[in-house]
C-alpha cells in the first residue's frame, strides 16, 4: 500500500468514529505500528485535515472536513471520469455542466502526474445516444425530489390516454434512453412509476408529502422484495 492510499485509508477509518479513539484501536482499524500511525496523524494534519487530539487522548475528525489533495486509485480515476462523462452525455444540460465542473474541481486538487492520468483516461461514451426530449424539464423533477415536495402531473400512458395525478417523488432513474420518476400515487393509492418523456405537464405544488422520501423507497423496496418483482418493470407499462 502506497504512502497516499495509507492516509487516505485512515482518513477513512476517522470518518467512521464519531467519538475520540485510541492511536492503538486506529493502528490495529489500518494495519500499521503505532509508530507510522502518529507521524501519518501528524502528516494529515499539516495538510490541514481537522483532526482533533493527541497520544494518550484519542483522535477525532472535525465533520464536515474536505479531503485535502490525496492520490485515487486507477481504478478510482477511471470511475470519476467514466461516471462524469457519462452524466455530461445524459442530455440534460445542467447535470451535464455539474459533471464538467465536479471533474474540473477534481483536476485542479490532483497531484501533477494523477491529473495527467485522469485528463488522458481512455474510457470514452460512445457516440449515437439517442437524446431524450421530455416536456417537463428534468430539473423541476430533481427540485421535487430534493424538497419532498407534491406534484400535479398530466401523463400519456402507451395508448394515448392521459390522467391527472397528485404523486410523491421520490427517486429519479436514469436508463439509456428514458427516465423513471418513482412516485406514490394519490389517485391509485400506491407505489407507480412515470416515463418522465410521457409527462405532458407538472406543477411544484407548495405542500409537502407526509413521507421522507428514503421512506418511501425503503418501503417500496420493501413491497418489491415481497412481491418478487424485479428491481423495475418493463418501462412501456409502467404507471396504469
Amino acid at each position: 500500500m502506497s504512502r497516499s492510499e495509507r492516509l487516505l485509508n485512515l482518513l477513512q477509518v476517522l470518518r467512521g468514529h464519531r467519538r475520540p479513539v485510541s492511536g492503538h484501536v486506529l493502528a490495529a482499524e489500518t494495519g500499521v505500528s503505532i509508530r507510522t500511525l502518529y507521524r501519518d496523524i501528524a502528516s494529515l494534519q499539516a495538510q490541514g485535515a481537522a483532526i482533533e487530539g493527541e497520544p494518550g487522548v484519542g483522535y477525532v475528525m472535525r465533520p464536515g472536513f474536505m479531503l485535502p489533495p490525496l492520490m485515487f486509485g486507477q481504478e478510482e480515476i477511471e470511475a470519476l471520469v467514466l461516471g462524469m462523462r457519462l452524466v455530461a452525455d445524459s442530455g440534460d444540460r445542467q447535470l451535464a455542466q455539474g459533471a464538467l465542473s465536479t471533474l474540473a474541481k477534481i483536476a485542479a486538487v490532483l497531484p501533477p502526474d494523477m491529473r495527467r492520468e485522469l485528463e488522458a483516461s481512455a474510457l470514452l461514451v460512445g457516440a449515437g445516444r439517442k437524446a431524450l426530449h421530455t416536456p417537463v424539464h428534468p430539473d423541476l423533477l430533481r427540485t421535487a425530489i430534493r424538497t419532498e415536495h407534491k406534484l400535479r402531473i398530466s401523463y400519456r400512458d402507451p395508448a394515448g390516454a392521459v390522467s391527472q395525478r397528485v404523486v410523491w417523488p421520490y427517486a429519479l432513474v436514469y436508463f439509456d434512453q428514458t427516465r423513471v420518476v418513482m412516485c406514490w400515487c394519490e389517485l391509485r393509492d400506491g407505489f407507480r412509476n412515470f416515463r418522465s418523456d410521457r409527462i405532458t405537464e407538472a406543477a411544484l405544488l407548495d405542500q409537502r408529502y407526509p413521507k421522507h422520501r428514503q421512506a418511501l423507497l425503503k418501503e417500496w423496496r420493501r413491497t418489491e422484495f415481497v412481491a418478487g418483482r424485479s428491481i423495475l418493470p418493463e418501462t412501456d407499462s409502467i404507471a396504469k
